[in-house]
Formats: C-alpha cells, structure tokens, sequence
C-alpha cells in the first residue's frame, strides 16, 4: 500500500475494537488518521511503535453530554481542566451544551465560543446549539458547518437560562428543526408537575425526600409530549440522561414504531439510586433526580440489550462551596466525563461477570464511540477503520484501583465516585495519533483539539 510509506505511530494489539467484532491486529498511523487496520506490521523499521499487550484498543471515545462551562462559568469548570477530565477518562471528542453565560443561541456565539476555547481543549469538541425560546424557528435555516443538533430545556429544569416554557413554542422547535435537519437533544422533565408538588408541601428541604419531590412523573409526562410532537412533525429527538424504567419503554416503543426518537443513559443513573443521595448529599443532588433500584436495574437490561443509543456524563461540576448551600439552593449537577467509561465498565462486570469481556468491550464501543458519532454526525469519528481519525483509547478491563480526590483533573475537585473500586483502567488517550493522556507518568498532551465540522468528509 502506498499509503503506508506516510506511516508515523503503529499500534499492535491483541484487542482491537472494531466494528466486526474484537480481533488482534496492527493499527497504521499517519497524519492524524488511521491508514490502514492489518493483521501484521508493514511498516518501515524506523517508524515509532506501540504495543498494547492485552489492553482492548477502543475507538477514542465520545461524551456527547458535557457542560465545560465556557464562558461565564469557569469558576466551576474551564476547558483545560474539562478536557483533562476527558482525557484521563479515555474521551477524544465532547459536545458541550450551550447553557453558558451568554449561552449559546446563535452562530456568532458558537464562534465566539470556538475562539474562546481554541488553543485550551485536549479534545475535539462541538456544540449543541441552544433553542432560543423567543426565536425557535432559526433552527429550520441552521448551518449545519455551525451545529447540528439543537439543545431543549424543558420547563422542567430550573437553573438554564433559556427554558422553553410556552407549549407553542415548543411546537414552534419541533417543526423548525425537522425542517432544518436539525438533531434535538431534551432535557424533558414537566415543571408544572413539580410546581404543583411544591405548591403543595413545599420545596423539598432534606436529601431524604429529594426524589420524591422531583419524580418520575414529571420526566414521563415530558416525554409523552416529545413522543407526539416527534410523531406529528417528524423532527429528530434524543431524549438526554432518562432516568426511570417508565420513559425507557415509552422511548423504545416509540422508535419500535419508527419514529425518530433515541435515548442517553448517563453514567451517575446507572450507578447510583436514591438511597445514595440520602447518603451522599447534594453530591449527587441532580436533574432529573436519581431514582430507585428498579429504576437502575431498568436502566441496566436496556443497556444490555441494546436500546440507548448512546452514554453520556453530563458532566456538570460546582463548586464545592455551592454544593454545602442549603437544600434549596444547592445546585443540580455532578462531574463525570473523567468516570464515565470506567464507572460503566465497572458496573457491567459486577453485573454480568460470566459475560465475556469482548462483549462489553464491543457495547462500551457502541454507546461510547460509534452511537454518538452516527447520531451527531461527526465524520471519522467512532470506529478503528481505514480513514477514520487515529482516536484511540487504552483500556485495561482487569486493573482495579480505587478514585480519591487528588485523581480528579475536574476543576471543582471532587467526585461523587470518590472511595469506589473501579474494574477497568484508561491506560492511555490518543487523538489524531498523538498522545493526550498516559497513565503510567500523569502527564498531558497538547492543548491542540481542534472544533469538528460537520459537513467535511472523512
């Protein structure tokens, strides 16, 4: 092959994550992409080599879920650290949410944003639009060279600054993105629920009673209105960090129908459950709240058998400071971009453990690589194969270690996992055939992660 004459980094594993399955093999690298997947070494002697012994090689992973709080907000999170977190977690791309300070509205504030970040960010990275609530029709003319996918916060959150309150509105978001092409993503709770809670015993002011002061039923009945505005107009929509058995059957009943309509299960739903916010506080104080047991076994099955579409961490760090505030008014939101795949991993051999580990590596491939990219469309992203980016991450599925706060690259600090035993080690991070994170020496790679567009090949 003619190609392999610009053949930079090969990488030998016994492990390769592909789309057809795990098999051992040799990754060629040149010019930030992979040139070719072979069963031996052909390159010339003098090209620089890595052998992952018995780690599976996974496609660089995806968050398509992260709050990396630029600008406005960086006394939480920035995106050197944000990207740290990423990368010490095997992430190579993320998809920031726009509920900044401005937030993100418009094009001229997604370049603003890229400009803010480039030359900061470990990590590729694109943005999910907002939904301005006074103007959702801009979506039928985006470009989609900006963002191609367009976040909605429902009424049932609280704390972003462009809730879409107004039932017309919302109506208005659905018909403009369908015919803009455009990829919803949902916060989907029903506030009015929660106000007639809280209306009538009061704002909830113990972690006892967090979730039942924040139900189920404000997240179910928010979907069942995305599942008929999604039927009537056609619109793309992907409900983010579902949390209760009852959306996930409504979602995939839904898209058993045919119609456009996916889910995300966050790392935190899946690991923790409501006695743990009684335990742990406002660390794991979150919207929409963490459920029950069932919940999580729900949550679980559907993860095993296929049903999300996609992992996410909605990474969303506070400070230490604004966690200790009263009930009241501590915020949602936890970190976990650094945690996700990991947490993950962990949770599938301690539930399954006669399963075979090429199995999970695969699904952990799925949700976390190749799901996001084919949803977001993000071109070369998410699969080991001739021509896609050389986004690599190293994972050992046996090491076990346990995470403190001096491992925690967030900015905020802190971790809702601190004290756990994890199953499965991010060894080493690779983006563009560069290294951006080692495990063995903690050190960094190049702040060079690039802003993706859409509409390029690859």
């Amino acid at each position: 092959m003619a190609e392999l004459n610009s053949v930079e980094l090969v990488v030998s594993a016994r492990r390769l994550v592909t789309p057809q399955g795990v098999r051992a093999g040799v990754l060629h690298i040149g010019g930030g992409r992979i040139l070719a997947v072979t069963d031996t070494d052909t390159a010339p002697a003098a090209v620089r080599r890595m052998d992952a012994g018995d780690a599976y090689v996974l496609p660089g992973l995806i968050d398509s879920h992260v709050h990396f709080r630029t600008p406005g907000l960086t006394h939480k999170e920035d995106w050197e650290h944000g990207s740290r977190a990423a990368a010490a977690g095997g992430v190579t791309t993320v998809l920031d949410m726009p509920n900044t300070v401005p937030p993100t509205l418009s094009p001229e504030a997604v370049r603003e944003k890229a400009a803010l970040i480039q030359g900061h960010s470990l990590v590729d990275h694109r943005f999910h639009i907002g939904v301005d609530p006074q103007r959702p029709e801009l979506l039928a003319e985006l470009d989609p060279g900006v963002a191609t996918s367009a976040k909605i916060f429902m009424a049932g959150h609280h704390t972003a600054p462009t809730v879409v309150r107004d039932a017309a509105q919302l109506e208005k978001a659905f018909i403009a993105a369908a015919e803009g092409g455009v990829q919803l993503v949902l916060h989907a709770e029903d506030g009015e629920l929660f106000s007639l809670l809280d209306g009538w015993w009061g704002e909830p002011d113990s972690y006892a009673r967090y979730e039942a002061h924040r139900p189920r039923t404000g997240g179910i009945a928010a979907v069942a209105k995305v599942v008929e505005l999604v039927r009537r107009h056609g619109a793309r929509a992907h409900i983010l960090h579902l949390s209760s058995a009852e959306e996930a059957d409504l979602v995939s009943a839904a898209r058993a129908a045919g119609l456009p309509l996916t889910f995300e299960v966050t790392g935190h739903h899946l690991s923790f459950t409501d006695a743990d916010t009684k335990r742990l506080g406002a660390r794991t104080r979150l919207s929409p709240a963490i459920r029950g047991q069932a919940d999580q076994d729900r949550l679980w099955a559907a993860l095993r058998a296929g049903l999300p579409s996609t992992l996410g961490s909605d990474h969303a760090p506070h400070t230490v400071a604004e966690k200790t505030r009263s009930v009241r008014q501590s915020p949602p939101g936890l970190p976990g971009v650094q945690e996700l795949a990991v947490a993950v991993w962990t949770g599938m051999r301690r539930r399954w453990p006669e399963e075979d580990p090429d199995v999970a590596a695969c699904r952990l491939a799925r949700y976390l690589a190749s799901g996001p990219a084919e949803l977001f469309r993000l071109p070369g992203k998410g699969r080991l194969e001739a021509g896609a980016d050389a986004d690599l991450t190293l994972f050992s599925p046996d090491a076990t270690w346990m995470l403190s706060a001096a491992q925690v690259y967030a900015k905020c600090g802190w971790s809702a996992y601190e004290g756990w035993t994890m199953t499965g080690e991010v060894l080493r991070t690779i983006r563009a055939g560069r290294v951006i994170w080692d495990r063995a020496t903690r050190t960094f790679g190049a702040y060079d992660g690039r802003l993706l567009d859409s509409t390029a090949g690859g």
